[in-house]
């Protein structure tokens, strides 16, 4: 069973070709990192037009290196959000004009749902209840998984997700864009405890994540310190590689014991680490020692389909498609598209009122 995934929820034009939900055939992955550079961040604008002009090519080269043709697929899967509006609709205008000019089954995919299924294609299958730790520059969510298509929210974040934190941090010290990887590479000859930063925890006792309070430490300590950006062609200090390292260290530790703890009290047989941030050498160490402590497995995806793409947008349209689910031409975009119960009257009340506490 061959599913043709599209993915371009933000600043990716991806297509993929997957077998029977787990076997990657091709993966083809357009990335404007370099469009968007050197406004420290997604344009959303200039992504629209960029999915526009990579589409097309992007989806010819999925089937050109599977050596299959559009008959060949069982059916299409394609991202309907959440995500930027203008690059969601891009993806989902093309994915129902080749559905419905091959007469191919189509599904609309969420992009959270498609990270907690990146880690097929490289690890045994998933083990139920699982844990699903999904950390990107939009998203910071952990979903307990009991069974294929079902998820709660345990714990999500208040303000900023973990890679959005990553790339303001390394704006603020002049350290370019995206911010995730300079981070980790000046992290590793820092020294992790020389800037002392509390692990932001919610006032009310509730397991969320919050960051926005984190990233406002690391400004003051920029400002009382005296700490310059670096400038273009300098190499960063080392006072700069101990505050990356730093600032890293209490990013990781309030995910993981987030999810330790409430692994102790779901029990689940698996820990899934996915998302951008998943990339994150120090997240995955801390992940998998974890999943030790706890004696389950950790699963990650390949570095390659941690970030954005459309290799796991087919392989969860692929469990939908098998299920009988088709969506039909009015499949619109939703940048707001919920998993699991966050938004509901449930979730509101879980919440009830917001305080911090770093």
């Amino acid at each position: 069973m061959l599913v043709l995934g599209i993915e371009s929820s933000c600043d990716e034009t991806a297509a993929a070709v997957v077998r029977d939900g787990s076997v990657l055939v091709s993966s083809v992955i357009s990335s404007q990192i370099e469009v968007h550079k050197r406004f420290g961040g997604v344009v959303p604008e200039l992504a629209s037009r960029e999915h526009l002009d990579k589409i097309v090519p992007v989806v010819e080269e999925a089937f050109a290196r599977a050596g299959v043709t559009p008959q060949d697929v069982y059916g299409i899967a394609v991202t309907q959000g959440p995500g930027l509006v203008g690059s969601l609709l891009v993806g989902l205008s093309y994915a129902k004009a080749l559905a419905y000019a091959l007469a191919k089954p189509l599904v609309g995919v969420n992009h959270i749902e498609g990270h907690i299924y990146s880690v097929v294609f490289d690890n045994p299958p998933i083990q139920y209840p699982a844990f699903a730790l999904i950390v990107s520059g939009g998203h910071s969510n952990l979903f307990l998984v009991p069974s294929p298509g079902k998820y709660k929210v345990l714990a999500r974040t208040r303000d900023d997700a973990a890679g959005e934190a990553f790339d303001k941090v390394a704006k603020m010290l002049g350290l370019g864009y995206p911010g995730g990887p300079i981070i980790e590479r000046l992290a590793r000859e820092g020294d992790p405890r020389a800037v002392r930063f509390a692990v932001p925890r919610m006032g009310d006792g509730l397991p969320d994540f919050s960051f926005s309070g984190l990233k406002t430490a690391v400004s003051k300590y920029v400002r009382e310190s005296g700490l310059q950006p670096v400038a273009d062609g300098e190499e960063p200090s080392q006072q700069i590689k101990d505050l990356a390292a730093s600032f890293q260290r209490v990013v990781v530790r309030s995910l993981v014991e987030t999810t330790e703890k409430l692994a102790r009290e779901h029990r689940p047989r698996t820990l899934i680490v996915a998302g951008g941030v998943a990339c994150n050498g120090a997240l995955r160490d801390a992940a998998a020692e974890a999943g030790a402590r706890l004696g389950i497995p950790a699963y990650f995806p390949s570095r390659h389909l941690s970030t954005d793409n459309a290799a796991m947008i087919a392989a969860a349209g692929t469990v939908k498609l098998q299920a009988g689910e088709r969506a039909g031409l009015d499949l619109n975009a939703d940048v707001s598209l919920r998993l699991g119960n966050v938004g509901t009257e449930e979730d509101a009340a879980r919440r009830g009122r917001v305080r911090y506490r770093l």
